[in-house]
């Protein structure tokens, strides 16, 4: 293409010259030369070109014009000079533009090129005067090798009927201009389109590949089917919503409902809810959707309707469309149901929460305090004012941390950020706060799920102490366990032993390490069997440590081979574990068996005692009863006067008898209470009237040694239930004991008092007292000591002060120190039902 460009240029160049030269000659000769022959021809109206031919062959002979000629030439040169330059320049403006549209006219080319190749297809064209065909395209599509000649031998890849009738329409194609279009199918199977046209002189084939169209059918075809089957599900998809869906056409009126539409407004089917117009909301709802509809703007929003006979709030979608309108009606009924339980419940939350002994503070997504409970408040001692501002997190640690509620962190910034992950988590987090004034507190934050976090603050001071000193108590224990000479097991509810003692080990010589493979209770039993073999035992104890329902205690003695007595207990623990202790008797046992023996010695003794006291009284009282007979018959004047020493000495005999007969009868009085034989005849009995009786009986002994009796009682303490007897000698022995340790000239008391319970006599002397050592065997049988006074007895009255006193259901007290004399005191209930038998 430049090559072209230039040549034209060259020829405009030499045109111009050419020009030049003619010009200048022809205006020598029409206007330099007006007298010369070529004037005179041009002016005859001869050509410009002939006027020069024959001014040149003038000129030939004429030498004189020729240089009058070549004058006018070099007179005219500037003009041509002139001429030529603009013509250069026209030139070049001329090439300049040609070059741009060849530029242009290229790149359309490449792109049509381009546009040409992008499908698969050839293009054979050929010129009008040329048998040479140009072919352009996928020549590989039915040309292997890309050979643009086996294009046209159209028998190489088509079918030999094929390929003729190709021919054919090629040959009237390039000949007539005829122009044609044939499906072909090539030897590969591949769909062809074969068109043939006339273009501009040109005849043209286009072969072009169908079977991407054919595929694009194919797909379409798919794709409407498809496209049917989804428009069948959607339907079925509606009609399986539970929720009214409807659709109107530009008119609005229904055209398409669900089955859930047609039981909202009770019509059998769709179809019939359709063909009635049964319309789900009411007109003033529907004007409200038609005024939306009319300004092209969706509907939401919430209405009441009738569904199903019943009245229901319903969410409203109703979105407009080119051909009407469609809508969904969801049901909100149970849904504003539960958002009223859910805000009640909330509430009673709320209630619940504000009742804990925890504190709780609620923060929302923002991080600001939407609840607290009044646990929270006082725990902290926060002001309600402060907090009802729902205050952020931060502001709430500041106050607590200027209020030193918070731990004294070093990092408090760090501290705080690593409890704001509580936001960022999803998992609960526990933390330990202690405080300066020594309380420690639980803190659990929890994510709350729509957003924030819930902290619970539980004061666990008392518990940690109390873990403390329950580690300490299982501690102590352990050690008092390892320390016990008692062997104690301890089995779990598995019936595995859980705790044992070194003790336990030794006494059934078991192995440490089998023990703290924590064996069953069968095994143990099984290894302790070698050195006891009662089966009926150990089968006792498995039962007792397998126990789930009543769980007894066992009890058991177990005597071993090698004479060890072991004494078994179990113990239920509310666990469910069971206690088990091995306690080695043999010591006390072998104790016990002498001091049974003993007692058994001493038991025999005792009876042999009393028989023997029952035996020598009864023989003592009657001989005595015979020589007190015979005395009182020896005084009485009936039978003769006495001289004076006789009735001196009959005197004395009376009274040693008399006394002889008192120590008897008392003898045999406690021989009675000993064997319980004794009873009581209870009545009314008056106070002061025994107490005058029992002072009658010690009247001579007071005399004798110049003692005073002092007897107190108010006038109206009335009387009680008792033996009138019985009380009687009991004033008598407690006055014969103080009269007997009295020193002359001092006084005994004798003191009766009622108390609403009980009626108390009360018997003081002023003798030496009772020293400490001998207070515990005063009320002993036939214990006595004059204490350096002129008292002398057989050791019972107090003895039978006390069986008496016991009889009655009272009791017996001394008050006595040595050199300050003695009171006896005796207790009667007042209302008591007395014992008719001993003890």
């Amino acid at each position: 293409m430049p090559e072209t460009i230039r040549t034209a240029s060259e020829r405009l160049r030499s045109r111009s010259w050419r020009g030049g030269f003619l010009a200048a000659f022809v205006m020598a000769n029409l206007f330099i030369l007006p007298g010369s022959p070529a004037h005179a021809d041009v002016r005859a109206g001869a050509t410009a070109v002939d006027v020069i031919h024959r001014t040149i062959a003038s000129l030939r002979g004429q030498e004189i014009t020729l240089l009058t000629f070549f004058l006018a030439l070099l007179a005219l040169s500037l003009f041509a000079s002139v001429a030529f330059v603009r013509d250069r320049k026209a030139a070049e403006r001329l090439e300049t533009g040609a070059r741009d549209e060849i530029v242009a006219l290229q790149a359309e080319t490449d792109r049509l090129k381009s546009l040409l190749l992008s499908e698969s297809q050839i293009l054979v064209t050929w010129a009008a005067a040329s048998e040479e065909p140009e072919v352009l395209g996928d020549i590989a599509m039915v040309a292997p090798g890309g050979v643009p000649e086996r294009v046209l031998a159209f028998g190489t890849w088509l079918e030999p009927v094929t390929a003729h009738r190709m021919e054919q329409a090629v040959d009237a194609l390039r000949r007539d201009g005829r122009g044609f279009v044939m499906t072909l199918t090539t030897r590969a199977g591949r769909p062809m389109e074969a068109e043939g046209r006339a273009i501009a002189g040109r005849a043209v084939l286009r072969l072009r590949d169908v079977s991407g169209i054919e595929q694009e059918l194919l797909d379409l075809a798919a794709r409407h089917d498809q496209l049917l089957s989804d428009i069948e599900t959607m339907r079925a998809l509606l009609d399986s919503l539970p929720a009214p869906v409807w659709a109107r056409d530009s008119a609005g009126e229904l055209v398409f409902v669900n089955s859930a539409y047609a039981d909202a407004v009770d019509a059998g089917d769709p179809a019939e809810a359709v063909a009635r117009r049964l319309e789900l909301l009411d007109q003033s709802a529907r004007a409200e959707l038609g005024r939306t509809r009319a300004a092209g703007e969706t509907y939401t929003g919430r209405l009441p309707a009738i569904a199903a006979g019943g009245r229901r709030i319903f969410e409203v979608v109703d979105v407009p469309s080119a051909a009407g309108s469609s809508g969904i009606a969801i049901d909100r009924t149970e849904v504003e149901t539960m958002r009223a339980e859910l805000t009640r419940m909330v509430e009673a939350h709320r209630r619940v929460l504000d009742q804990l002994a925890t504190g709780v503070a609620v923060f929302n997504v923002d991080r600001k305090l939407t609840f607290y409970n009044a646990a929270f408040r006082v725990l902290f001692e926060l002001d309600a004012g402060c907090l009802d501002q729902t205050p952020s997190d931060a502001a709430v640690l500041d106050t607590l941390r200027s209020k030193r509620k918070l731990p004294e962190e070093h990092d408090f910034r760090q501290w705080r950020q690593h409890l704001y992950e509580a936001y960022r988590t999803v998992e609960p987090k526990e933390h330990m706060w202690h405080l300066p004034d020594g309380r420690a507190l639980r803190v659990v934050t929890t994510p709350n799920p729509e957003g924030g976090v819930t902290y619970l603050y539980d004061e666990v001071t008392e518990r940690l102490d109390m873990h403390r000193r329950y580690d300490a108590l299982i501690k102590v224990q352990s050690e008092t366990l390892d320390h016990l000479s008692e062997a104690v097991a301890v089995f779990g509810s598995d019936g595995r032993v859980r705790l044992h003692n070194p003790a336990f080990q030794r006494m059934w010589k078991l192995s440490h390490d089998a023990l703290e493979q924590h064996p069953h209770a069968e095994a143990v039993t099984a290894w302790c069997q070698a050195l006891h073999d009662d089966n009926t035992v150990w089968r006792s104890l498995r039962a007792s440590v397998t126990a789930i329902d009543n769980r007894e205690s066992l009890v058991a003695r177990i005597e071993r081979r090698d004479g060890a007595m072991i004494d078994l207990a179990t113990m239920p623990l509310p666990d469910g574990a069971t206690l088990v202790t091995f306690q080695d008797r043999t010591d006390t046992v072998n104790v016990e068996r002498a001091l049974r023996e003993r007692n058994e010695a001493l038991e025999a003794a005792d009876s042999i005692k009393i028989d023997f006291v029952h035996h020598v009284s009864y023989e003592l009282r009657s001989p005595l009863t015979n020589i007190i007979g015979f005395a009182n018959l020896l005084g009485d004047p009936a039978f003769g006067t006495l001289t004076h020493k006789q009735d001196e000495y009959l005197g004395y005999i009376t009274a040693s008898t008399n006394a002889l007969l008192a120590l008897i009868n008392n003898i045999l009085d406690l021989a009675t209470i000993d064997a319980g034989a004794m009873t009581l005849n209870l009545g009314d009995v008056d106070i002061r009237n025994s107490m005058e009786a029992a002072a009658e009986g010690v009247q001579d002994r007071l005399v004798k040694n110049r003692i005073s009796l002092d007897i107190r009682a108010p006038a109206n303490i009335g009387s009680f239930v008792a033996d009138e007897r019985r009380l009687r000698q009991i004033l008598f022995n407690l006055l014969s004991n103080a009269v007997g340790f009295s020193p002359e000239g001092e006084t005994v008391t004798l003191v009766a008092e009622r108390h609403p319970d009980a009626v108390y006599f009360r018997v003081t002397d002023r003798g030496p007292g009772i020293p400490p050592e001998a207070m515990d065997k005063v009320f002993d049988w036939f214990e006595t000591d004059s204490m350096g006074s002129q008292h002398r007895g057989p050791g019972l009255g107090l003895s039978l002060v006390r069986s008496f006193v016991e009889l009655h259901g009272g009791t017996v007290t001394i008050d006595s120190a040595s050199g300050q004399g003695t009171t006896v005191t005796c207790a009667f209930p007042v209302a008591q039902i007395a014992k008719q038998t001993a003890a």
